[in-house]
């Protein structure tokens, strides 16, 4: 299956001890969506926006890897699925389910997602600008 990473799955090394079958394919970007930060845990999500994109690793996982991102993402309590076509092939994302206001990450949380930034070359300007908003 082909997940979409956005937020702190981005980081290699945590991705891999989280989901051992996980590989790195690419960077991909999702269009018409932004990223932002919101709820009690100050997490990454994505809301609708047009002519916005989320910069994102796109990964192939298995389905026990699915299963252990379900439990991570605290499906379906905070995280529900999204998928979405790219070029033919059906992509896996979580958006959250309730829409609070934003909240600034932690900066521990920060420091993952820039390292997955980091780790996947995604340009951080999508990022700083989720950061100002």
């Amino acid at each position: 299956m082909l997940y979409f990473a956005y937020g702190s799955n981005l980081h290699h090394f945590q991705m891999k001890r989280r989901c051992k079958d996980s590989i790195f394919l690419k960077k991909i970007n999702l269009r018409d969506f932004r990223l932002t930060f919101r709820s009690k845990f100050r997490a990454a999500d994505i809301e609708p926006k047009r002519n916005s994109i989320v910069p994102g690793g796109l990964f192939e996982i298995s389905k026990s890897d699915e299963k252990k991102l379900d439990n991570y993402e605290d499906y379906p309590n905070l995280y529900k699925k999204y998928y979405f076509y790219y070029y033919g092939k059906k992509i896996m994302t979580y958006t959250m389910v309730k829409k609070s206001p934003f909240r600034f990450p932690t900066e521990r949380y920060l420091s993952i997602v820039k390292r997955g930034y980091k780790d996947c070359n995604l340009d951080k300007k999508y990022l700083k600008k989720a950061l100002i908003t």
